[in-house]
């Protein structure tokens, strides 16, 4: 499998679209607002107010939650340059993703969005900052910078996915990703490709990003040490048993199964740790775990669950995995398999309390 081609989200705007599936993802978002705008204030503070402050969000996807950071940043710039009596200030915006991520919807909604940004910064600030933005296609694994040209570097549920899939020597059957079932190897070889894009990428950025710069990253990870925890590999073993069913009825070619695996790892917050410590360029301000429930329309502080919810979580999988489905097994099987999944985990949520754990480091570049 070709990642950096078949990793996207669901383009468009249709109803299985992750343009129409993001609630869960918005939430995420919303949940580290503090520590967003603690890193942005400390980074106009500590870099001697530049003339043009520089942010990029990588792994920025489509839909309503793309600029949902970028109209944060800028508001809080704003909000700060205006305090001190600072005035042409320019910000700039880049917005990364792969080159399969959906960029016509994105470049689409720009020309509103500056409109009525503009008219609500007018508000407030009779000289407000000039506003421009960048789409850059490109793996954030590899270097997508000048040197020493970013003051801050946000994103949210991208660092688990993978640059690859991992080297697996033996076959993890019946599974498509860790899974307690797996052989050792398996796990070992998800865990080094991890450890080895999560240090290219620090070790990226830190070129990138000012000294005192800011990075605020958010991954899907666990709590708890094991890998294999149901906390972070149980929304793929329901994937795993609609396939299995379909194999075991001839829908799907059981060569096909064993040869799927999924570019994932969920960290727990020591390996996210280790990896900024050994690396060695950054000095880590926050680390924080979280939850959120499955379904983003569940009511976090009564915990009722919405009586869709099986269904609005098979929706946002589906707009997270059907490309990489597709891209595997072809698009005949799509429709059916999701069938099935939203089946097993309406059943599996009905009996279960089921939640993502999210792993949020907030950082900044030493001298």
């Amino acid at each position: 499998m070709e990642v950096e081609k078949m990793l996207h989200m669901k383009g468009g705007n249709e109803d299985t679209s992750y343009s129409k599936n993001s609630l869960l993802q918005r939430k995420v978002i919303s949940m580290t607002e503090c520590i967003i705008k603690e890193a942005i204030t400390d980074i106009y503070c500590a870099t001697n107010c530049p003339k043009t402050i520089v942010m990029a969000d990588l792994g920025c996807s489509s839909g309503p939650n793309t600029l949902l950071v970028s109209n944060a940043f800028i508001n809080i710039i704003n909000e700060i340059s205006l305090k001190m009596g600072h005035e042409s200030l320019e910000i700039q915006i880049y917005l990364n993703d792969l080159p399969g991520n959906d960029f016509n919807t994105i470049f689409l909604s720009l020309p509103k969005f500056v409109k009525n940004l503009r008219k609500d910064l007018c508000m407030s600030n009779p000289s407000p900052p000039s506003c421009y933005f960048n789409g850059l296609p490109g793996s954030f694994y590899k270097r997508l910078f000048p040197s020493k040209s970013i003051h801050f570097v946000h994103s949210s549920y991208s660092l688990m996915w993978l640059s690859q899939v991992p080297h697996i020597q033996e076959t993890n059957k019946g599974n498509i990703y860790m899974s307690t079932t797996s052989p050792p190897s398996v796990i070992k070889a998800y865990h080094q490709q991890f450890k080895s894009d999560f240090s290219m990428f620090l070790k990226c950025r830190a070129n990138e990003i000012v000294s005192g710069g800011r990075m605020v990253l958010t991954i899907l990870g666990r709590r708890n040490e094991d890998p294999c925890s149901k906390e972070c590999c149980y929304i793929w073993e329901l994937l795993a048993m609609a396939l299995n069913d379909m194999v075991i009825e001839g829908l799907i070619e059981e060569k096909k199964m064993d040869s799927f695996n999924i570019p994932q790892y969920t960290p727990c917050s020591k390996e996210v740790k280790d990896e900024v410590e050994k690396e060695g360029s950054f000095t880590i301000n926050c680390l924080e775990v979280s939850e959120v429930n499955w379904d983003a329309n569940t009511d976090n502080r009564l915990n009722l669950p919405d009586k869709n919810g099986g269904y609005n979580v098979a929706k946002c999988m589906r707009a997270v995995a059907e490309p990489l489905l597709a891209s595997h097994f072809g698009e005949s099987i799509i429709e059916e398999v999701f069938i099935r999944y939203r089946k097993i985990i309406t059943e599996r949520m009905s009996k279960e309390k089921t939640q993502f754990i999210n792993v949020t480091v907030s950082m900044t570049r030493k001298a």
